[in-house]
This record gives structure tokens, C-alpha cells and sequence, in this order.
């Protein structure tokens, strides 16, 4: 069963082998998340100091591993989830920087000094 961080469920979601829940259903309601006490906007920056800030939050979720899973098991296009960072469904290491792509990789250019 995968967690789907909305206190609100899609008619279907909640049955079955591969229900997802919210979070009420899964936490206990007298702690808070980090991802719903912090400005929204934290986990979906292209900013990369923003970013760091928000897989930071992450580290000291006690659900940090369900939404993990769960992010996975939905394939969120974008922003971060259980402290990693989702592009197209799936984790990379950071946001590629607006332009046009290197011709050679940062560790190509290291080796070949």
C-alpha cells in the first residue's frame, strides 16, 4: 500500500491491493509534517538552494520512506518527494541548468585536466 500525501481520495484509490491512503489514515495526527507546515512552493522550486532545503525537511519526516514509495508508485513528474528529487517519474540527482547542454560532462572535463 502506498501513501498518497492529500487528505483528499479518488473514488478507487482507497481499494484494493494497490490502495493509496492520505495521510491521516497512515500518521498520527498529533505531529506535524515538515511538507505541511513549509511553504508548498519548497518542494517545487528549480532553485537549487530551495531544493536542498526541502530533501533537508525531508531527512526528518518520520513518513519520509512511505512518501518515498509512494511517489514511486505514481511516478510524480516533478519536485520533492521522500527527500529525493522527481523529474518525469523518476528521482535524478539535480535540476539541469537552463541552456543548452555541455558537449562534455563535468566529469569528462575533470578527468581530461
Amino acid at each position: 500500500m502506498s501513501v498518497l500525501f492529500s487528505e483528499l481520495l479518488v473514488p478507487g484509490w482507497a481499494e484494493g491491493p494497490e490502495a493509496k491512503l492520505g495521510v491521516s489514515a497512515t500518521a498520527d495526527a498529533t505531529f506535524n509534517l515538515p511538507c505541511h507546515t513549509a511553504d508548498p512552493e519548497t518542494f517545487f522550486s528549480e532553485i537549487p538552494a530551495s531544493i536542498s532545503y526541502a530533501k533537508a525537511l525531508c531527512g526528518e519526516c518520520p513518513l519520509r520512506a512511505q512518501c518515498l514509495e509512494g511517489a514511486l508508485s505514481r511516478q510524480e513528474p516533478v519536485g520533492v518527494w521522500g527527500g529525493e528529487l522527481f523529474e518525469d517519474g523518476r528521482v535524478i540527482a539535480e535540476k539541469r541548468r537552463v541552456g543548452r547542454p555541455r558537449l562534455i560532462s563535468r566529469e569528462e572535463e575533470v578527468l581530461a585536466s
